[in-house]
């Protein structure tokens, strides 16, 4: 797919996803959001990739959906997604750990396709709001699932039912935002974090760890998470990146997994 709203890159371990309509303010768009799904599934199917860092260009991250354009878009069959979910949905899909690196504003649509990312890292001074209420218009993005997961519903119940915009400090006091950093070293640092988990984790375990956390979350019980555990934890007698892990502990150097996600996940996860 030809990108014209985003860009992609991919420098070593590391794919940049970056929201590219700065002279709109990133307003989201119908396009902008079946890019954003190709690109992370480009960055999911390709194996040189440990981390993305879902960016923008300018000044804000994403003020929404570009209501200067009308906000429209075209319903077509009973399995239709909206835009913000289909942008959302495939970041919860992803085997590869998520960082979104926040600046300016993200408001609506702009907020809510970062909430399922593995980080969100905010510079300060950003603002965030899920406005919906104010436009008469209803959340998306799978919003009501993941926000009141991340902040409580209690939490949840206020942005979302007032609209209010609120600030990074609020954000990252809530939970909903990782850590703060000044504007100029906001991509630095969402750098440096791709880059740890590129060096030091197996890409095997990070795609069963977080997807065991998502998928296990609504579980009406523990119980499920302990059967899995255990199915998982006999494996690593023979497990290759387990022995790894272990010798290059021991031997005090940095570690070489050897398995890949395209070809080693277990095959007995549930939602493979």
């Amino acid at each position: 797919m030809d990108h014209t709203e985003i860009t992609y890159a991919v420098e070593g371990p590391i794919a940049t996803v970056t929201l590219n309509r700065p002279d709109a303010r990133n307003g989201y768009t119908v396009r902008m959001s079946d890019e954003l799904a190709d690109a992370f599934d480009r960055a999911d199917s390709d194996e040189a990739v440990r981390a993305v860092v879902f960016t923008s260009a300018g000044e804000d991250f994403c003020v929404g959906a570009d209501l200067s354009q009308g906000g429209g878009f075209e319903v077509s069959g009973d399995d239709w997604q909206e835009p913000a979910g289909r942008c959302s949905k495939r970041i919860f899909e992803m085997t590869k750990p998520v960082i979104a690196a926040i600046r300016g504003a993200a408001v609506g649509a702009g907020l809510t396709i970062t909430l399922s990312a593995d980080y969100r890292l905010a510079a300060t001074g950003s603002k965030f709001g899920l406005v919906f209420t104010r436009r008469g218009m209803f959340p998306e993005g799978g919003s009501a699932w993941y926000l009141p997961r991340l902040v409580g519903l209690g939490r949840a119940l206020d942005w979302m039912v007032s609209g209010r915009i609120f600030g990074a400090e609020e954000a990252k006091a809530a939970g909903l935002v990782h850590e703060l950093h000044e504007p100029g070293e906001l991509l630095d640092k969402a750098y440096a974090l791709a880059r740890e988990i590129a060096e030091k984790t197996s890409p095997v375990s990070v795609a069963v760890t977080r997807q065991l956390l998502y998928r296990l979350a609504a579980a009406d019980s523990p119980y499920p998470a302990h059967q899995l555990d255990s199915r998982l934890t006999a494996l690593l007698p023979q497990h290759a990146d387990a022995v790894e892990g272990v010798l290059a502990f021991l031997q005090k150097r940095p570690p070489e997994f050897p398995l890949r996600v395209d070809r080693d996940l277990p095959d007995f996860l549930p939602w493979n």
